[in-house]
């Protein structure tokens, strides 16, 4: 089978794997295997774990949507981060999610400081007065 996940900044996953376990809050656990059903479900939060021979990789998973077809599962989270455990991948999401809400901070001061300007600009010129 091949899982292919995505987030709104890109592939973040696309492999030919054994089995898939999706879990979510909300709808508790399942696996896919191949040649399993069509299926379409959602992700509050949660994780899918994949498995290759010996090898297992998580994905946790913020706010997705899980769709197979024809050996061919496709994963679309709003947030997704891969680990080789649960608690790992957890703990990336965690600090990536940290860093951005900094980041949208600063932003968000730099904006208001800019706003400011802009004001103090407009008041000084007199345009905005006919």
């Amino acid at each position: 089978m091949n899982i292919v996940i995505v987030t709104p900044d890109g592939e973040l996953y696309n492999e030919q794997v054994e089995s898939v376990i999706i879990s979510s809050q909300n709808n508790g656990d399942y696996e896919i295997l191949h040649d399993h059903l069509p299926i379409v479900s959602t992700i509050d939060t949660g994780y899918v774990k994949m498995t290759m021979g010996k090898m297992v990789y998580y994905v946790v998973v913020i706010n997705g949507v899980v769709e197979n077809i024809a050996n061919k599962i496709t994963v679309v989270a709003q947030d997704a981060f891969i680990g080789k455990s649960k608690e790992k991948a957890q703990e990336n999401l965690v600090n990536i999610r940290k860093a951005r809400t900094e980041e949208n901070r600063k932003r968000n001061v730099e904006l208001a400081k800019a706003e400011k300007e802009l004001k103090k600009q407009i008041k000084m010129t007199g345009a905005g007065k006919l």
